[in-house]
């Protein structure tokens, strides 16, 4: 055991052996920041240390038993099943289970789980006779969770007029009245939520100094892995209980802060030294998982940051290959092109060494489509795939019952979504009445009096208008193609209304999703490989083949992954796909007005990057169907802010060799400080304006000659623009048919 410290390098080993007070471990991406964390745990035992006054959290109980069993294999088993290692959460529990006669509450305290929390303010917003549909629970939950993680109790809450103003701008003014029942309620039900687990904790201590005094005496060194996703909530219990010895040690690394949005606050790891004045600071700056190359182009990236603890990580890998830059005509392009790299490196490597990372779930439909088509093996990693998620089977329920209303299963989803007052007492008596008259549930819900089924009026007429707006569809779907009559179908049906209800993360999630739905209708409806039907019964014909990827038969075939960046962090791959580096959707349109929420987003493709051990590659669209319509794109600012050296660029995009700092030639944001909204979009116009560009070659046309096209018949050139494989053609096909089309791939004729 005493040469265990032998496997260290010389960085680890000095933060290894320092316990004498606070210290701070920054820890670059692939440096060993575990084995530092194990390692000095090990070491704390070896000097006399007892196990049991030793605590060190974690975020994930996989991160706690790996902790658990690497420190047995270091030193024993016995001292190493006396820690206290576990995360914030389990640990806390087990405190407030000893002490909880101080909070009010049994040693026999029950969890709520996020289905139990969500249905109690479901009933509490009932009782208080509000409208469900502003109060969704989903939101009221979501505002309440945030108040406890920054420590706000019912009665702060109330009190804090900034809280009071954002809820009545969000027109949910009474959410402080919901907050105080459901506390209430869930005290005379002698049971907390995840998130009291800590806002008790921290009302235990600060009540009872005599208790916090027995844990700060019980406690004599604290540990705390990613310190950099701690929320205001952990920080303040941290502090609390390491105020007295002030033996504390804080591994994370800051330029991989990337959860803020969940509640993790970037400043605990910045300010520590500031908190802890007298603490030691050491830097892991060796990476042993990726190339040189990969390294120093992260680092090149992440210095343009302005907020960080600045360090230099370094690789003694081999250099290795230059990060490829793809570029791509459409989504579906990139993912085509994706597909074809992955074929290539396939022959050296298995499918389960590459992954493909986004920035939105959305962006996964266009690589399962066509890794489906390229029969490249796949799965979501945290997360269904794109055709599994709830609004999209929603919606697709929509669209299967306009085609089959005696589709019971699609029928059942949507009889009360969006929320229309129907119920599983109605549903349950409409069944009935079905097995009773041998007939469908949707004859039934057509004509409940024919068959005297026990309705009221009221009910009676809310199934007349769901089945009226699904006969409507009906109609219109034998005369519009998939697209027309898609979005037609998500406007009236109040699908595209109840997930816009307001901005949370979650509904601006669902959002995307639905809009990329919309975007897979319009490939399939005006791709130059459909030459035929473009139904709504062609396309969902199309759909179902794809979620066959879904089951878990050869569930051990080696698969290619797809996942958020998000959901990457901590894994590494061997081949990593970085995709959709466009404005707007990388760094999100969310983002790019405020400094500290850019920053995050170049830390999210600092994680994205160094996810990978060997070959790396980036890719943006020119051409994405985003919100409706098709929209050029700009490539993402962050690819500027990676050094040209490090960069394989296409030859379109080579960067001026008159100056280093030059900008690649498209880029039209690099005069502007980083943070400052860029240009909007270019979007295609319904009338484009005639344009031609001077000194092009595009193959004899020009404005207003006639075209006849393979598909869509003849038609007049109204504009010209473009260079290279990005021209284009605007075309008038009669009958106010405005298309464009790419040169490369349009198949027409001059007249």
């Amino acid at each position: 055991m005493e040469n265990f410290l032998n496997d260290l390098n010389d960085s680890q080993r000095e933060a290894v052996k320092y316990i004498d007070g606070a210290s701070l471990v920054v820890a670059g991406a692939g440096s060993g920041k575990t084995r530092v964390l194990t390692y000095k745990v090990a070491h704390l035992i070896q000097q006399g240390l007892p196990p049991y006054s030793i605590l060190a959290l974690t975020f994930t109980n996989k991160a706690a038993r790996e902790m658990r069993n690497r420190i047995e294999q270091l030193v024993d088993y016995d001292s190493a099943r006396r820690l206290w290692a576990g995360t914030f959460h389990s640990v806390f529990y087990r405190i407030l289970r000893t002490e909880s006669d101080f909070i009010g509450f049994t040693h026999a305290f029950t969890i709520y789980d996020s289905a139990d929390s969500r249905s109690l303010l479901k009933t509490i917003i009932k009782e208080m006779k509000l409208d469900d549909k502003t109060y969704k629970a989903n939101n009221v939950q979501s505002r309440i969770s945030t108040a406890k993680n920054n420590l706000i109790t019912p009665a702060m809450y109330a009190a804090n007029t900034d809280i009071l103003r954002s809820d009545s701008n969000a027109k949910m003014p009474l959410i402080r009245d919901i907050y105080q029942q459901y506390w209430s309620r869930c005290r005379a039900a002698n049971a907390m939520d995840f998130d009291d687990l800590l806002l008790y904790t921290d009302i235990l201590f600060r009540s009872n100094p005599q208790v916090l005094e027995r844990y700060q005496d019980l406690f004599l060194f604290v540990l705390v892995d990613e310190y950099q996703d701690t929320n205001f909530a952990q920080h303040s219990i941290i502090k609390q209980i390491a105020a007295k010895h002030r033996r504390i040690c804080v591994v994370g690394d800051d330029a991989q802060s990337i959860y803020s949005f969940r509640g993790a606050n970037i400043d605990n790891i910045l300010r520590f030294q500031d908190t802890y004045p007298e603490s030691k600071l050491f830097k892991l700056e060796q990476n042993y998982r990726s190339t040189q190359n990969i390294v120093d182009a992260a680092n090149s990236l992440i210095q343009k940051n302005k907020e960080q603890i600045r360090k230099t990580v370094f690789s003694e890998k081999e250099r290795g290959a230059l990060i490829r830059v793809l570029n791509a005509y459409s989504d579906r392009d990139e993912a085509d092109k994706v597909a074809e790299e992955i074929r290539l490196l396939k022959r050296r490597y298995e499918y389960s060494d590459f992954a493909v990372l986004y920035r939105t779930n959305a962006q996964s439909r266009a690589f399962e489509e066509s890794f489906r088509k390229s029969s490249i093996p796949y799965r979501i990693y945290g997360g269904l795939s794109f055709y599994q998620r709830k609004e999209i089977k929603d919606t697709l329920a929509y669209f299967r019952l306009a085609i089959n209303q005696y589709d019971e299963e699609a029928f059942r989803r949507v009889i009360n979504y969006p929320v229309r007052g129907i119920g599983d007492t109605t549903i349950g008596k409409l069944a009935d009445a079905a097995q009773l008259h041998r007939v469908g549930i949707w004859d039934i819900a057509a004509n409940p009096l024919a068959y005297q089924t026990p309705l009221n009026a009221g009910t009676c007429q809310k199934l007349k208008q769901f089945t009226d707006s699904i006969y409507y569809f009906s109609e219109e779907v034998r005369k519009k193609n998939a697209y027309e009559i898609a979005k037609e179908i998500i406007k009236r049906s109040g699908i595209m209304d109840d997930i816009s209800s307001d901005q949370t993360p979650e509904n601006l999630s669902r959002k995307e999703n639905v809009e990329e739905l919309l975007s897979a209708i319009h490939n399939f409806c005006f791709s130059e490989n459909n030459t035929e039907d473009t139904s709504l019964t062609a396309f969902l014909t199309e759909i179902s083949l794809l979620t066959d990827q879904d089951s878990e038969k050869d569930a051990d075939t080696p698969r290619v992954t797809l996942m958020t960046i998000h959901a990457a962090k901590g894994l590494e791959f061997k081949n990593v796909f970085v995709v959709g580096l466009e404005e707007e959707l990388f760094p999100s349109a969310r983002c790019i007005m405020s400094e500290r929420d850019l920053e995050e987003e170049r830390r999210l493709f600092y994680v994205a990057i160094t996810r990978c051990e060997e070959n790396c590659f980036v890719s943006y669209a020119k051409m994405r169907f985003r919100n409706g319509q098709s929209n050029f794109c700009q490539p993402s600012r962050f690819l500027e802010d990676i050094d040209q050296e490090y960069l394989d660029l296409p030859l379109e995009t080579k960067w001026n060799a008159r100056s280093r700092n030059d900008n690649f030639d498209f880029f039209k944001t690099s005069s502007k400080p980083a943070f400052i909204k860029p240009p909007k979009l270019t979007k295609i116009e319904h009338t484009p304006v005639a344009t031609h560009a001077t000194n092009v070659d595009y193959d004899g046309l020009s404005i207003n000659a006639r075209i006849d096209h393979d598909r869509f018949g003849r038609g007049t050139v109204l504009s010209l623009e473009g260079e290279g494989d990005s021209r284009k053609m605007w075309v008038d096909f009669g009958d106010n048919q405005k298309r464009q089309l790419l040169l490369k791939f349009a198949k027409y004729k001059i007249i």
